[in-house]
């Protein structure tokens, strides 16, 4: 199970209890989702954030 894996089933798990606040908890789910692939993304080094930063700006093309 690679980090990407962990990171989402985190925000998976963060995201079940934001379902306990109301109707946003779906919406809440995909947040967390994301952000914890993303947090898992990072610590495996698959994700540069100054190119992503960089590219977000328009300094550099995303290829």
């Amino acid at each position: 199970m690679n980090l990407t894996v962990v990171g989402i089933a985190i925000g998976a798990f963060v995201a079940f209890m934001s379902f306990q606040f109301g109707p946003w908890g779906f919406f809440g789910s995909i947040i967390f989702m994301a952000i914890g692939a993303v947090l898992g993304r990072l610590v495996e080094g698959k994700v540069d954030l100054r190119r992503v930063w960089d590219a977000l700006i328009g300094r550099r093309s995303s290829s």
